[in-house]
């Protein structure tokens, strides 16, 4: 078996804030595990196979961890750094847009909850989707993916590679 990714954690000063940030944005379940520590993103529903059922693989989770006090570690007091790295490129996460939602939707969304939006609209013919992003009210650069599907029509106001 080879390894295997199962989960991502996105640093916040506030957990359950950003727990309730992305419950909104995506409509996600926030699984408060314990409540202000550590938060589990819940999605829900299950990867598609190529004729578009589900297959038995739960989407992926994402987690929401305390900066100040990093959960799980051994030393229950925690380690250093305990505060958001707020300068330089950080990992980035990149979400499907499902079937019932829309780029706008999902953007204003994070934006009146204040997230800032860093670009939209841009049309990545490598891997043939639209592409969006925002940084969350934490700092975490979250990429939205759109599927464009079989001989996609880019809108004129689309930026293209």
């Amino acid at each position: 078996m080879t390894n295997t990714l199962i989960f991502v954690d996105l640093a916040s000063d506030d957990p359950a804030a950003a727990g309730q940030f992305y419950a909104d944005v995506f409509g996600w379940e926030n699984d408060a595990r314990p409540q202000g520590v550590y938060h589990r993103m819940v999605p829900g529903g299950f990867f598609k196979q190529k004729d578009g059922s589900d297959s038995q693989i739960g989407n992926l989770h994402l987690g929401i961890f305390d900066a100040a006090n990093a959960r799980p570690h051994p030393d229950p007091s925690g380690v250093a750094p305990r505060s958001l790295s707020q300068q330089g490129r950080k990992p980035r996460i990149w979400i499907l847009i499902g079937d019932d939602d829309s780029a706008d939707h999902i953007l204003r969304t994070a934006e009146d909850l204040g997230a800032t939006i860093l670009w939209r609209d841009h049309y990545w013919s490598e891997f043939n989707g639209y592409n969006h992003a925002f940084a969350d009210p934490w700092g975490n650069e979250i990429l939205l993916w759109g599927k464009a599907g079989e001989a996609p029509e880019i809108p004129a106001e689309f930026t293209r590679e």
